[in-house]
């Protein structure tokens, strides 16, 4: 059969050839965003994004056909097929098993992935020279049902109070969804588990302060209509889609960073595909100066330390990680079964 050979153009980015093949493939139909709408955008926002992703291991989440069509994680870059400049760094799951992930160290990197169907990009919180500990604290604040992005910034700014007690600065930005991250630059000292054992102290210290606000509960039937502080996102393996990601919904939003002036008072559907370029030439990076001062996190270890000793030690880690030491059950509360030992 006869036919049109699909477009194919080739793009110069940070020194390398890189191949777009079908820019005009709709990949945000509600939008009208293409291909090459979606590789344009990485390279508009290059500089922000590689702050993001710079020798960190990435998985990317790939929609080759647009986001209403099949998508699958990809934590393995193939062995065949792929540009020879491609650079990986090899990590190892919670259950032992490695692969070796894209490691993004310039921009050529992120336009190839998208040029490969790349929507949203999901680093690991470690850098490629030591990828057993981690250099950023991930605070992800989940709103709950009855609860929305104004909720989630209100958490976050409780989150700011205690970090300006610490002596810590924490770097806001829009989950591209109803909720907000904040990061934390720290030296990379300590395991995943002690990061982890960090991130809860610092939730739990916000939760005691505004317990109609914020919680801790892992099992979503004693949330409530609060904000979830998801300390498993610091858990090995778990990854939050970037500052500058575009995410997967219809709006083609972006996860972008903001000032702390600015996150009470933003709509996170006006960051996209479309505004956050604009918006990078009209004024600089809030996240500019993220790895100026990273930050030591004995603090909250100890903190960590003294919530153990008062009866508060370690929370549930995911379904898919093997039982840790000192985890409690990870059984949901109103099923758990009653022992012999059990108190009446």
């Amino acid at each position: 059969m006869g036919g049109t050979k699909a477009a194919v153009a080739e793009v110069e980015v940070a020194g390398h050839t890189v191949r777009l093949s079908s820019p005009d493939r709709v990949i945000f139909p509600q939008r009208g965003f293409t291909k090459a709408d979606v590789f344009h955008y990485y390279l508009a926002v290059g500089d922000g994004i590689m702050r993001a992703l710079r020798d960190r291991p990435t998985t990317l989440q790939r929609f080759p056909e647009g986001v209403e069509g099949e998508m699958f994680f990809q934590k393995r870059v193939p062995t065949r097929g792929v540009p020879p400049w491609v650079t990986t760094a090899e990590i190892t799951f919670p259950s032992g098993r490695s692969a070796s992930e894209l490691c993004p160290v310039d921009l050529a990197h992120v336009a190839w992935a998208a040029q490969m169907g790349t929507i949203v990009f999901h680093p690991w919180p470690v850098r490629a020279a030591d990828v057993d500990r981690p250099d950023e604290l991930r605070i992800d604040l989940d709103p709950q049902p009855g609860t929305d992005f104004a909720d989630a910034a209100r958490a976050a700014a409780e989150v700011r109070l205690v970090l300006d007690e610490l002596g810590a600065t924490g770097w806001p930005k829009t989950s591209g969804g109803r909720g907000v991250h904040v990061y934390l630059r720290i030296a990379p000292r300590w395991t995943f588990t002690e990061v982890r054992r960090a991130t809860i102290a610092l939730a739990r210290e916000v939760e005691r302060r505004c317990p109609e606000l914020v919680t801790t509960a892992w099992w979503k039937e004693e949330r409530g209509s609060r904000v979830f502080v998801d300390y498993n996102q610091m858990a090995r393996d778990r990854t939050i889609a970037c500052a500058y990601s575009l995410r997967a919904n219809a709006r083609a939003t972006v996860s972008t960073p903001v000032t702390w002036d600015e996150l009470p008072a933003v709509d996170p559907d006006d960051f996209d595909l479309r505004t956050v370029p604009a918006r990078l030439t009209e004024r600089a990076d809030p996240h500019a100066g993220i790895d100026d001062s990273p930050w030591d996190i004995t603090p909250l270890l100890e903190w960590a330390e003294r919530d153990a000793a008062g009866g508060q030690g370690d929370l549930p880690y995911p379904p898919d990680h093997p039982k840790m030491p000192g985890e409690p059950k990870r059984v949901q509360p109103s099923r758990a079964k009653r022992t012999p030992d059990d108190s009446a």
